[in-house]
């Protein structure tokens, strides 16, 4: 398959989700996938469909997140249908915790802000007595925690694997190990190029994470978004203990449990470091003391594609038409509303009137990252 109506530049989470949206919706799609040699912010997420916190300080965000999540339980179901791949999606609700009185604080007046846009997020801050009823076995240290209803999990290479079999059992076309070089705008469309052969299509979408300002610029779009790197550890499975997910400790359909919730500025460096997992070991025995026992079997580094605010950033090209540019640091949350709401705008040419406020021109007075 040399041409399509469609390319989607990026295997992704996000790249994948737009590209499913987009066949499932009649758009002949091809996706080309630099493979596992790229640095795959899907490998570290936690597969969290969070809602609190997200867009405290921008209402689209915090707009467009609360819609995905609604159409998470349609999702997951559809992919369930036509893969027979099992998600493990659920929504019991999440809960970040509190350590000090200082973190409840903090937190609790970002959520007041937060539902003063959007006010259909369900919160209750929970004191160490009523946290403790809901979430048996916590330390002394924990004061309290935050509930949302909204929230929820799933796993989230799971999640990956049936976007890209339902991808193609709809038809799609996966080339994989395929690095993109160059996209070059041509009288109808775009070439698309690789260094093994060259594709052809209407409509180019830039969704390939970190690899997308380069892209993008080829297009006329300035995306600009940095690496994060982030940690996680897993334990040996274990008896079931925790029903709901945390911020930063969730215990999976198969027993492990999922540490992490770091921040470091490290470049594109996705190693590990013994002093922060070391911190994230501590944190999670503070907040479970049983967990002081579990054996840590797998630890690894992932790098987030973050922009400068921290929200997804969506573009459309106004000198190479046809060319979008997609990115985002929580594929997993925003995955429903990609497949169902993103790619039903770009077939049509556009961009969802929701994602208005989510364009870099809101970059244009902010230094370079």
């Amino acid at each position: 398959m040399t041409s399509a109506d469609a390319i989607v530049i990026g295997g992704g989470l996000v790249g994948a989700a737009i590209a499913f949206g987009l066949q499932r919706r009649g758009v002949r799609a091809l996706m080309l996938d630099e493979g596992d040699i790229a640095f795959r912010a899907a490998r570290g997420n936690f597969g969290l469909v969070w809602v609190q916190s997200k867009g405290v300080e921008m209402p689209p965000y915090a707009q467009w997140t609360w819609q995905s999540a609604q159409g998470w339980e349609q999702l997951a179901s559809e992919l369930t249908d036509l893969t027979g791949l099992r998600l493990d999606y659920r929504r019991p609700g999440g809960i970040e915790i509190f350590l000090s009185d200082d973190e409840m604080t903090e937190k609790a007046e970002r959520m007041e802000l937060l539902c003063r846009h959007a006010p259909h997020v369900d919160y209750r801050i929970l004191e160490r007595r009523a946290l403790g009823n809901m979430v048996p076995g916590l330390g002394p240290d924990v004061v309290g925690g935050c509930y949302s209803s909204t929230d929820g999990h799933v796993n989230p290479l799971a999640l990956l694997r049936a976007l890209h079999a339902g991808f193609q059992l709809l038809g799609g076309t996966i080339r994989s190990g395929e690095k993109v070089l160059e996209i070059q705008q041509r009288s109808h469309g775009f070439q698309v190029r690789t260094a093994s052969q060259s594709f052809d299509c209407e409509q180019v979408v830039v969704a390939c994470g970190l690899g997308t300002p380069a892209l993008a610029q080829q297009v006329g779009l300035q995306v600009p978004v940095r690496p994060q790197r982030g940690q996680n550890l897993i334990t040996e499975r274990m008896r079931p203990f925790l029903d709901l997910p945390l911020s930063g400790i969730r215990q999976t359909a198969e027993g492990s449990v999922q540490l992490g919730e770091s921040k470091e500025e490290v470049g594109f460096d996705d190693g590990t470091t013994a002093a922060c997992q070391a911190r994230i070991a501590s944190r999670a025995v503070q907040t479970f003391p049983h967990l002081r026992h579990a054996r840590i079997v797998r630890a690894w580094g992932a790098l987030r594609v973050m922009s400068p605010d921290g929200a997804p950033i969506y573009a459309r090209s106004e000198t190479c038409p046809g060319a979008y540019a997609a990115t985002c640091h929580s594929g997993v949350t925003l995955a429903a509303a990609h497949i169902q709401s993103l790619a039903a705008a770009i077939a049509k040419g556009g961009l969802p009137s929701e994602t208005s406020g989510l364009g870099p021109e809101r970059f244009e007075h902010v230094p370079s990252v």
